[in-house]
Order: C-alpha cells, then sequence, then structure tokens
C-alpha cells in the first residue's frame, strides 16, 4: 500500500472516530448536567426542574397558584416560609 493512500486512511479512520465521540457527548451532556454540583458550573439550587417530569408540572401548579392569589396573601406566605427555613439552618449552624 503505497504511502500517501495508507495516511489517508489513518486521517479517515481519526476523523470519524471524533465525530463519533460528538454524539456521544451531546446525548450525555443533555442529562449529566444535572449531576454537576454548582461549584463546579452545574445548576444552582433553586434552578427549577425539566419540562417533561412531574417534578415540573408540580412547580407549575404551585407557581400558577401563588400567581392567582393576592399579594398580601402570598407575602404571608412567603415570610412563614423564609421564618420557618431559617430557624432550621440556624439551629443547623449552631
Amino acid at each position: 500500500m503505497p504511502r500517501s493512500a495508507r495516511s489517508l486512511l489513518i486521517l479517515l479512520a481519526l476523523s470519524a472516530g471524533l465525530s463519533g465521540c460528538g454524539t456521544v457527548n451531546e446525548k450525555l451532556s443533555s442529562g449529566m448536567g444535572d449531576y454537576v454540583p454548582q461549584w463546579a458550573g452545574g445548576l444552582p439550587a433553586d434552578a427549577p426542574p425539566r419540562a417533561g417530569t412531574p417534578q415540573y408540572d408540580a412547580f407549575m401548579k404551585e407557581r400558577e397558584r401563588k400567581r392567582l392569589m393576592p399579594a398580601a396573601d402570598r407575602e404571608k406566605e412567603e415570610q412563614a416560609q423564609k421564618g420557618a427555613t431559617g430557624s432550621a439552618s440556624g439551629a443547623a449552624l449552631r
């Protein structure tokens, strides 16, 4: 086999291998991003769930319920939730 044909064959094999890695990484990256910690560039803790999951449907129902609630009631509920989480996190720090 001539040297130029061998070089061309090696180049084609390498390019085919690299293109295969690109499609695998594309499929893996869509799901693996959920498992990367926030400090390493992952999703923040308060990010909403992914669309199409049962958690997303519950999140949207809760969001719609809060949207339809009067502003005064909404503020009271938010303060109550902050007070409940604030006292729990304060106790954990001590």
